[in-house]
């Protein structure tokens, strides 16, 4: 199963029996996956690593500061070791030499007979090139073996099983909310194994192999292999690239058939959130979904994806895989549906009423802090959560307020932001107004005079009004806020008196132009505010 020998197989073959290992002992575990007979000594750009190099010693003739550099060449190019035959042009090797080639753990081996090189190149080689057969078989076998695999488990721990006894060594699956090592290894150990995989160390002996484990372009986990006794070689990686596709397509398999599961349940959650499904059809349908399931009442949250590029298509799926986790950790049972280019969470709640918004706002500042914008190639999603039901036959009630959220998320200043319908409180109410009449038209009945006056005069009459009424009447206050000095503050309110009156700040009247000031910055930021016309004051 290995495209390669080592150099500890290649000294047991019959043209090594005389040979001795005087450096480098260490890395006798190294691959070969060819041989070279060298006797130049610029060869750093012919070799591409892990070959085993034979040589006389005719480049470098006792010059010990030629035969160093030929010695950093080779190690540099991850050559396997070097055989030398003790002849007229090497006797002996230099200590400095030894003390190198240990460092690097980079064997060094001695001929002291004369030996044949043709027939080393012709025994090595020949095994090289059946192994390349071998490996391809055992390659083709794994495979074959592997999707009959595919179509029996029933969970992908036993593909990662597979394939640790196929290789022996020791495989870690890293999925978002899991590690998985098999064999399994001890608490005390995993800190270490999951250091050296992070660290991921480039050493001329490489033990340590990953791949990412792809759906659609998504990653969804990541396979790795480490090796402590030998280098991970070709064939290995082959292995591991089989058996992450294989993972893939089990993983795949699963998402599908869930998905599938759920997509023919869009019937059925569409006339639930329509309000078709009497109190008696929901128990019957949770009871087979999950027995003995108890809701305390619901919410439903509406999303939408608002794409980098124009021309994406709404593909939802890990989305829906992503927030679904996050709302599952809050205590909410959730069902997921596609409507158009929007697509509905009903959050059905595990837990006690009390707490379902702190738990749900946890949920949004989590997914929040998520790097989602590439993953999804979104610039930003909007969220709205409807009104909170007791009765899961009322959750279209819900779900009517929560696309009426929704749509209002644009249109909120940053003071009024929030994902709940509960909170926008008179944008309900502007938002219903702007339905049936003309807002613009009351806006301007009660703020025309000082919107005019900004626009002549480039005042900041509106500002001042504003922060007027936030501090209470408190002239103060409001001119310690707006940075001015007290005299610039008196002659604003006086000149607001003039335009709208002495009485301005009488209860009924000041509860009215604080009403008019929020619908006239929910008409910005609806571009629905007409320019004013500005007349002599």
């Amino acid at each position: 199963m290995k495209s390669y020998i080592t150099i500890s197989e290649i000294l047991k073959r019959r043209h090594f029996e005389s040979a001795e290992v005087i450096a480098g002992a260490a890395g006798l575990n190294r691959n070969v996956k060819w041989v070279h007979v060298v006797e130049v000594i610029n060869i750093k750009k012919l070799l591409n690593g892990h070959e085993l190099i034979l040589t006389t010693g005719l480049g470098w003739k006792e010059n010990q500061t030629l035969f160093i550099s030929f010695l950093n060449q080779l190690i540099e190019s991850h050559a396997s070791g070097l055989c030398i035959e003790v002849s007229s042009h090497t006797s002996i090797i230099p200590q400095e030499i030894i003390d190198v080639a240990n460092i690097h753990q980079f064997p060094i081996i001695l001929f002291h007979q004369e030996v044949a090189f043709v027939q080393i190149t012709q025994d090595i080689h020949s095994v090289l090139i059946n192994q390349q057969y071998q490996m391809i078989t055992d390659l083709e076998n794994y495979s074959q073996r592997l999707n009959k695999q595919l179509l029996e488990i029933n969970h992908q721990e036993e593909i990662l099983l597979f394939f640790q006894t196929f290789l022996d060594v020791q495989v870690v699956a890293l999925f978002d909310e899991e590690i998985v090592f098999i064999p399994e290894v001890p608490a005390n150990e995993r800190r270490l194994v999951l250091d050296k995989i992070k660290t991921d160390e480039h050493s001329p002996i490489h033990s340590i192999a990953r791949q990412p484990v792809q759906i659609s372009g998504n990653q969804f986990a990541e396979l790795v292999i480490i090796s402590t006794n030998r280098e991970l070689s070709e064939f290995d990686l082959l292995i591991l690239d089989r058996t992450t596709t294989a993972l893939a397509q089990h993983l795949l398999r699963v998402l599908y058939v869930e998905e599938k599961r759920r997509m023919e349940e869009v019937e059925w959650m569409t006339d639930w959130l329509d309000g078709h499904h009497s109190s008696v059809n929901i128990r019957e349908y949770l009871a087979d979904v999950e027995p003995g399931l108890k809701l305390n009442g619901g919410v439903v949250c509406t999303c939408k994806l608002h794409f980098t590029d124009q021309s994406s298509t709404l593909d939802g799926t890990y989305f829906i895989l992503l927030i679904r986790s996050i709302f599952e950790q809050q205590g909410f049972y959730v069902f997921s549906s596609k409507i158009r280019n929007q697509i509905i969470f009903i959050l059905g709640n595990k837990r006690t009423v009390k707490t379902w918004k702190t738990r749900l706002s946890e949920a949004f500042t989590r997914f929040e802090k998520l790097d989602y914008s590439q993953k999804l190639k979104v610039s930003f999603i909007s969220f709205g959560v409807g009104k909170y039901v007791t009765k899961l036959s009322d959750i279209h009630i819900s779900y009517k307020t929560a696309k009426e959220t929704l749509l209002l998320q644009d249109t909120l200043t940053q003071e009024g932001k929030s994902y709940f319908y509960e909170d926008l409180h008179l944008y309900r109410i502007m938002s219903l107004i702007n339905k049936h009449t003309d807002l613009q038209e009351i806006v301007m009945e009660y703020l025309q005079p000082v919107i005019a006056y900004d626009q002549k005069y480039n005042g900041k009459l509106v500002e001042t009004l504003k922060m007027y009424l936030a501090c209470n009447g408190s002239k103060q206050e409001t001119a310690k806020k707006l940075f001015v000095v007290r005299q610039t503050m008196y002659h604003r309110i006086e000149k607001l008196e003039t335009l709208l009156g002495s009485d301005f700040m009488s209860s009924e009247k000041r509860l009215a132009i604080e009403f008019m000031l929020l619908a006239y910055d929910y008409l910005n930021t609806t571009e629905d505010l007409v320019q004013v016309s500005v007349k002599e004051i």
